[in-house]
Order: C-alpha cells, then sequence, then structure tokens
C-alpha cells in the first residue's frame, strides 16, 4: 500500500504536471491565455491519477504505469518544443 500511495504522490503529481502543460501548450495562440485553467485543472488531474495508482495491484505495476505516462508526457513536452511547435 506504501508503494502505491507514493506512486500517487510523486508519479501522480508528475504526470498531472506534464498533462497541464499540455493543456496549457496546445491551444491555439499564447500559452500565457491557458495557464490560469491549466492550472486549476492540475489538481483534479493529481487526485485522479492518485486514485489511478491505487487501482493497480502492486506498487510496482502503479509506479511503471504512472512513471511511464509522466515520462512519455515529459518527452511530448520537450519534442513541441525542440520542433518549435510551440512558443
Amino acid at each position: 500500500m506504501w508503494a502505491r500511495a507514493s506512486a500517487a504522490l510523486l508519479a501522480g503529481f508528475l504526470l498531472a504536471a506534464a498533462v497541464t502543460g499540455l493543456v496549457a501548450w496546445l491551444p491555439p495562440g499564447p500559452w500565457q491565455r491557458a495557464i490560469v485553467p491549466s492550472l486549476v485543472a492540475f489538481v483534479p488531474l493529481w487526485m485522479l491519477a492518485a486514485l489511478w495508482a491505487f487501482s493497480f495491484r502492486s506498487g510496482l505495476r502503479a509506479w511503471a504505469w504512472l512513471g511511464a505516462g509522466a515520462l512519455a508526457g515529459f518527452a511530448l513536452l520537450w519534442l513541441l518544443r525542440a520542433m518549435h511547435w510551440v512558443q
């Protein structure tokens, strides 16, 4: 249970941060317009990730899935910025 709780706290935070970054960057226009709605969405996204962590059978699976999702999200953010598709 502690492994899933730590995955919910840490990996869920990173996953929610990556999704929040995508929510801020992907709409057309400057990202500054989307920062407030994306920050408002951050806490519910983090809570959803935390709930999702407790649906796994083991803490290792929770860490693996949430960590992979966070890694994929940050990789996508990096790719969008490296290709100059976002400001």
